[in-house]
């Protein structure tokens, strides 16, 4: 291992002889995506409808509960990825927050402090106010621009109301990779798979049109597109629309690498809903991404974060991540779904 340098940390990695020839040093990358689960500040803000997440509301929400949560959740984003670069996530997107605050708040503890994360958060159109965010490290992750894609689904379905924005950051990472990053939580189940399938297509599209731009300028653009998805992997908005594949030889010039498809079909997931798994939370890359030979940095591998202290050990939902809440009771868990991450590398040249 090389000496750590004020700026990047250069670590040496062995890489089989099948996939790159010989042992070379690599600078590491660790990106990811963690769903919250409902968190919410205990204030009531009366253009919201957070009402239950307030002491007095149905969820008996109190700063007690609020603080444990926030130090739960220090727990498990302090750990990912930290087996192989000691500073963790260099970037990630989040779900489900409430406002910039509560964000704020988590990075904020102690284990994460010294990372000095940034958060990127604009309030959307979710009548729960609950919206997606990124967070990053500015010692690897450069902010360039950001942007709130509104998504109106009165023009997907009829009776649609606005939901969630799509969150768009534009940064340059280490000082020599521009890159687009969609965070998205699309539209839920609720009411049924096919019956809500044409919403998240609706926002699929969305993403597609945007991604289409930057990649149809720039062929080799690094665009990232990252969420909840409400759906799985092999589902049409992933398949059909973004066009995402489980094979980097089948990547269409505007398409996308899924890595999530094999863990997929092994039956592994990052939610459970009746006894079955389901993978929603997705980082899926641009061709750009894939070229190993490349100077910049590529695509290496993808995990779920999904330690033993994150599942829950007894009950109805044993077996399943360790939730937040069991309906209105507090179940003193971290998230109903587990954190993604992927690894990126680039190749030191003496």
């Amino acid at each position: 291992m090389k000496k750590m340098t004020p700026f990047l940390l250069l670590i040496s990695l062995f890489i089989s002889s099948q996939s790159f020839g010989q042992e070379k040093q690599y600078k590491i990358i660790v990106a990811g995506f963690y769903n919250l689960e409902n968190f919410f500040d205990t204030i009531d803000d009366p253009k919201t409808f957070d009402n239950d997440f307030t002491p007095k509301g149905d969820m008996h929400y109190t700063a007690d509960i609020y603080f444990d949560k926030i130090k739960r959740l220090e727990e498990v984003v302090s750990q990912i990825g930290t087996d192989i670069s000691p500073d963790g996530l260099a970037f990630w997107g989040t779900a489900e927050i409430e406002n910039k605050e509560v964000v704020e708040a988590l990075v904020s503890q102690p284990k994460l402090k010294s990372r000095n994360y940034q958060v990127v958060h604009y309030n959307g159109g979710d009548p729960r106010s609950i919206d997606c965010g990124f967070v990053y490290n500015p010692k690897y992750f450069k902010l360039l621009k950001s942007h709130s894609i509104p998504i109106d689904l009165s023009k997907a379905v009829k009776d649609g109301k606005p939901t969630r924005d799509v969150l768009w950051v534009t940064g340059i990472l280490n000082a020599t990779d521009t890159m687009d990053i969609f965070i998205g939580h699309w539209p839920s189940r609720r009411g049924g798979e096919e019956l809500t399938a044409p919403m998240r297509n609706y926002v699929a599209k969305t993403i597609k049109q945007h991604t289409d731009s930057i990649i149809g300028l720039n062929p080799n653009a690094k665009v990232i597109v990252m969420g909840d998805l409400n759906d799985n992997p092999t589902d049409e908005s992933l398949i059909k629309i973004l066009q995402s594949v489980d094979k980097k030889e089948k990547i269409k010039a505007l398409g996308f690498y899924n890595p999530w498809i094999s863990y997929y079909n092994k039956g592994i997931g990052t939610l459970a809903h009746n006894d079955s798994w389901g993978l929603f939370d997705q980082i899926i890359l641009s061709k750009g991404f894939l070229d190993t030979k490349q100077s910049g940095y590529f695509y290496y591998k993808a995990n779920i974060f999904n330690k033993d202290f994150m599942i829950q050990k007894t009950g109805k939902y044993k077996g399943y991540p360790k939730r937040t809440w069991d309906f209105n009771i507090y179940n003193s868990g971290y998230s109903d779904h587990f954190p993604t991450y992927i690894t990126l590398l680039k190749e030191i040249k003496e």
